[in-house]
């Protein structure tokens, strides 16, 4: 149906997300992160694409979930923004899926902190619901510097914030 939007969809622990499929440039297994002293703590490092270098940027802190166990490793999404091409390191990768632009509601009420700014909504599936993400949002300077600032204050953790 022409009137569908399509996602491409990915899982951090058991939840279900998806970026507009035209924003993502693809999707690759995992290459090794060279860290960068003094980034932001949501930067994990830079990965080389072959011969481009892209900043990678762990969705799990910046949607302040728990880090993932440090046997795994995270896939790639690379996608492009009106700041550049990044690469969003999630636990696995779904599928590409048409959602009737009806079914969206907006976000629950249960999101608060960033999560809430960066979450568009979400739409009901059966069995799960899935929450898409505003990729240009994601790459804002105020938004990282405000989780920048949010990580400073809670200091070293590895909690679970739910969203």
């Amino acid at each position: 149906m022409a009137d569908e939007q399509q996602l491409c969809t990915f899982f951090l622990d058991d939840r279900f997300f998806g970026v507009d499929v035209e924003k993502v440039q693809e999707v690759i297994r995992y290459l090794p992160i060279t860290p960068v002293p003094l980034a932001p703590h949501v930067v994990r490092g830079l990965i080389n694409l072959r011969g481009q270098i892209v900043t990678a940027v762990d969705l799990r802190r910046l949607l302040q979930v728990a880090d993932r166990a440090a046997d795994l490793h995270p896939m790639n999404i690379v996608v492009q923004t009106r700041e550049g091409i990044f690469s969003l390191l999630v636990d696995r990768i779904g599928d590409v899926m048409e959602v009737d632009p009806t079914c969206f509601e907006h976000p629950p009420d249960t999101l608060d902190g960033i999560a809430r700014e960066l979450i568009q909504g979400t739409y009901k599936l059966q069995g799960r619901l899935l929450l898409t993400l505003n990729v240009e949002k994601l790459f804002r300077a105020d938004i990282l510097n405000r989780i920048t600032e949010q990580a400073k204050l809670r200091g070293p953790s590895n909690e679970s914030v739910p969203i």
